[in-house]
């Protein structure tokens, strides 16, 4: 068994203000998105989409967060929710979720680029390879703050977390940080390398993305503790295995057609 590492959640603090790890992450998150997707821009010469950099990651954060919050509220407690609605708003409690954002994103970028006339697939193509960068930040954020931990394991790198109770659990935060991090990003930059040699339409990525994030969320699950007021949907399948299933199986779909079609400018 490993010891778990108790790493004070806040980084500093004065008075009632308090910069936190799991807050850190999100903003290297988005700082990293920021400057690769700009990278990209200048690389491909992309002039449609230029102009409209700022604009557009202004909404793509606030549809993120809108769409995690009210994701959260439909997916994983729409019970309490109902009975509490004031408390939608108070994301002080907690409560985010991935495929909540992820919705939240696609709308908030289909409708910018329809209104700014420009393709959404080629857009999110440039934007979903860097994003395993902040998923592997959020989850070493989660670790930090001692959530989202594993199942009960006897592995020797088992640990004991807080509030998890006195038995060993899987760190599964890490394996997400490493298989929704660091693998997805070199997944998806290594097809993005392809895309070009072999003429893929816009929207392979995008789709690629849906798959391996799918693929890999649903094999993390195995390992990771169902939420307690959920449990395992028919005795075997947690919530997030099911929604990422969904996300395979849109992915496939739109995959078929990419692969098709030869990329369309803006």
């Amino acid at each position: 068994m490993l010891p778990y590492p108790e790493i004070d959640p806040v980084i500093l603090q004065i008075g009632p203000l308090a910069l936190r790890w799991y807050g850190l992450m999100y903003v290297l998150g988005f700082g990293a998105t920021y400057f690769l997707v700009q990278r990209q821009i200048r690389r491909y010469n992309l002039r449609d989409l230029a102009p409209l950099f700022e604009n557009l990651n202004m909404v793509l954060l606030i549809s993120l967060v809108l769409g995690g919050r009210l994701g959260y509220v439909l997916f994983y407690n729409f019970s309490y929710y109902l009975h509490h609605p004031l408390q939608i708003a108070n994301t002080l409690a907690g409560g985010m979720s991935f495929h909540g954002a992820l919705l939240g994103v696609f709308v908030g970028g289909i409708w910018f680029c329809r209104r700014h006339q420009v393709s959404f697939l080629k857009t999110a193509d440039i934007y979903v390879a860097t994003v395993p960068v902040g998923l592997g930040l959020g989850r070493i954020g989660n670790f930090i703050n001692g959530e989202l931990y594993g199942r009960v394991t006897e592995m020797p790198w088992g640990m004991v977390f807080p509030g998890g109770g006195p038995l060993p659990r899987h760190p599964s935060q890490l394996y997400e940080a490493t298989l929704e991090g660091v693998l997805l990003f070199m997944l998806l930059h290594w097809m993005a390398g392809r895309k070009r040699k072999k003429g893929w339409g816009h929207g392979s990525i995008l789709a690629f993305f849906l798959v391996y994030y799918g693929m890999l969320r649903s094999f993390v699950e195995l390992f990771r503790e169902p939420d307690g007021h959920i449990g395992l949907l028919a005795g075997f399948m947690s919530r997030g295995q099911l929604l990422s299933i969904a996300m395979v199986g849109a992915g496939l779909l739109l995959l078929r057609s990419a692969l098709k079609k030869p990329p369309q400018s803006a």
